[in-house]
């Protein structure tokens, strides 16, 4: 059974860690590792369990992330104008998928070694 509450909390450390880390050079895969082991951690149970918390929170905050990468990718595209403008405003999606996938596999990790705990 998924306990949301461990969910919960890994994935408000990985908004943190990636809004707020982001300009000091902390970045997504260092967010979405802390908050899969912190996930995995509160939610015990052992690896799969860890591993499967993990992967929740660091997937949600991950698309939470993606959605945020795609806005500011598309206002600097905006205000970039042009040719250039066109083609980083259409690749936002792609780009945010990506950050989303590998930060749930990342997370996944991460609350894979906290179940070890």
């Amino acid at each position: 059974m998924t306990n949301w509450r461990a969910v919960g909390i890994g994935f408000l450390v990985h908004i943190v860690l990636g809004i707020v880390g982001a300009p000091i050079g902390i970045g997504p895969l260092a967010a979405g590792i802390v908050s899969g082991f912190v996930a995995g951690y509160v939610a015990g149970g052992g690896i799969g369990s860890g591993a499967w918390h993990g992967l929740l929170a660091g997937s949600i905050g991950g698309v939470v992330l993606a959605i945020v990468l795609g806005i500011a990718i598309t206002i600097g595209a905006g205000i970039a104008g042009g040719p250039l403008g066109g083609l980083l405003g259409g690749s936002a999606l792609v780009v945010g998928v990506i950050i989303a996938i590998v930060s749930g596999l990342e997370s996944a990790l991460g609350g894979a070694i906290a179940g070890l705990l």
